[in-house]
C-alpha cells in the first residue's frame, strides 16, 4: 500500500515529504527548506530509474543537481523522525507539483 508522509530535519531546516510504494522505497520525494518553504527537491525513482537505464551518467547529475537526489533503501522507521506524520495523497500531490513547477520540470 502506498502510504505519503513527511519528517523535519531541524540541523537544516527542512521537512522532508516521500510517497513509499507497497515495499517501503521512495517513489517520489520533495523536500522544501526554510519558513517560505523553497522547494529544494522533487525527485521520482521511475525517473531515476529510467535515467539508469537510458541516459548517461552526465543526465543523470543534471537531473540530480535541479531536482536533487531521491532516498535509497526502505523507509522503516520513519514514524521516530521529528515531526514525523502520515499526510494526505492530495497533500503530497500539491507539494510535488510545486516543487517540480519552482525547480525547473524539464528533466
Amino acid at each position: 500500500m502506498t502510504t505519503w508522509f513527511r519528517t523535519y530535519c531541524g540541523d537544516e531546516d527542512l521537512w522532508l515529504y516521500f510517497e513509499a510504494d507497497d515495499e517501503g522505497w521512495a517513489a517520489r520525494q520533495v523536500e522544501v527548506r526554510g519558513q517560505d518553504l523553497q522547494p529544494v527537491a522533487a525527485a521520482s525513482l521511475a525517473e531515476v530509474l529510467h535515467l539508469r537505464d537510458h541516459a548517461d551518467l552526465t543526465a543523470m547529475f543534471d537531473y540530480e543537481r535541479q531536482l536533487g537526489v531521491l532516498a535509497e533503501g526502505p523507509m522503516e522507521g520513519w514514524q521516530g523522525q521529528p515531526e514525523a506524520a502520515e499526510i494526505s495523497e492530495e497533500e503530497f500531490a500539491r507539494l510535488w507539483i510545486e516543487a517540480r513547477r519552482a525547480l525547473g520540470d524539464s528533466a
